[in-house]
């Protein structure tokens, strides 16, 4: 089989389609034939290497977390799937690798996908929608009528962040950038800031929760747009905010984690329709390299990026 992988940690030049062997499951651990991938920042990061402390020093590596396909072996103890059963979720942190013709993916970081939702739709909903709703709804306790802030609200996680604050009942404003701003509105988000023109900063309205889906936003700044016993959450965990977190309750880093009954809740969305994301360009798993290079070098996209495979 085929996969994305890399031999030592680095720059889009790491980057090699090679052939592999898929290892077997583990006794929590399901094989997926992937039918369709979808692309992250994260896959680059760690590529690079900001996350060895975590990912180690074992390689060839596999890019890729999120994936949408079909079950073709479980593990002694997954209760969940039988072969044959159509999935989508995140392959495992550390190994990576759905950027292939198969993975291994954990039991509880994978979710039956509804027959209604097609296999580049659910490709989607595993990075963006695990870290929305770990930060909106378990770190920030999201409850119906309260008010958030979404910086970077045009992008997968921000878009995520605002369909799940709605789905549960929240007024969503938000900023992003000016291409960003009429769909913004069109997923309902009551004021729109152009962050080129109106620093966050600036703003005057505060809000229950701030969540930065986009990693920008100082803590001051973030803490700064909160009401009295508001929740400030960010997609940039660093260790500064970490040690905060621990004194101050309104600090609330996000290190995205999916489980069982989380991805079933975004299974259900999708299915609903309540959570979509825009899909700005699809490409086969050959053709893949170059644009996660191009990317990186700064190509602008609309929309969540997804491979073909299967």
């Amino acid at each position: 089989m085929k996969r994305i992988q890399y031999h030592s940690y680095g720059g889009p030049e790491v980057m090699r389609l090679e052939e592999f062997a898929l290892g077997t499951p583990g006794k929590d651990e399901v094989a997926v034939a992937v039918r369709r991938a979808a692309l992250n920042p994260i896959d680059w990061k760690v590529r690079n290497g900001a996350m060895k402390i975590v990912t180690g020093r074992s390689f060839p590596r596999g890019m890729g977390l999120d994936l949408a396909g079909t079950v073709t072996a479980v593990g002694a103890d997954v209760t969940r799937f039988k072969i044959g059963d159509a999935v989508f979720g995140m392959a495992r942190f550390k190994e990576a690798g759905s950027l292939a013709e198969a993975v291994i993916a954990k039991e509880a970081a994978l979710a039956k996908k509804p027959e209604t939702v097609s296999f580049e739709q659910a490709a989607c909903l595993g990075t963006a929608g695990v870290t929305a709703w770990n930060g909106l709804i378990d770190k920030a306790r999201l409850r119906p009528g309260q008010s958030v802030f979404i910086n970077g609200c045009s992008g997968a996680v921000g878009e995520a962040g605002v369909q799940i604050a709605r789905m549960f009942g929240a007024e969503v404003s938000g900023s992003c950038g000016a291409e960003g701003i009429e769909r913004a509105r069109s997923l309902g988000l009551q004021t729109v800031y152009d962050y080129r023109v109106t620093a966050a900063s600036t703003i005057s309205e505060v809000f229950d929760v701030v969540f930065d889906a986009a990693g920008t936003l100082s803590t001051s700044t973030g803490i700064g747009l909160l009401r009295k016993g508001g929740t400030f959450t960010t997609v940039e965990p660093t260790p500064v905010r970490f040690l905060r977190a621990v004194f101050d309750r309104r600090m609330k880093p996000i290190v995205g984690k999916p489980r069982a009954d989380l991805l079933d809740r975004l299974a259900k969305a999708a299915h609903d329709r309540t959570l979509v994301l825009p899909i700005a360009e699809t490409v086969p798993l050959a053709q893949a390299i170059p644009l996660i290079s191009a990317i990186e070098a700064g190509r602008k996209l609309r929309g969540k990026v997804v491979v073909t495979i299967g």
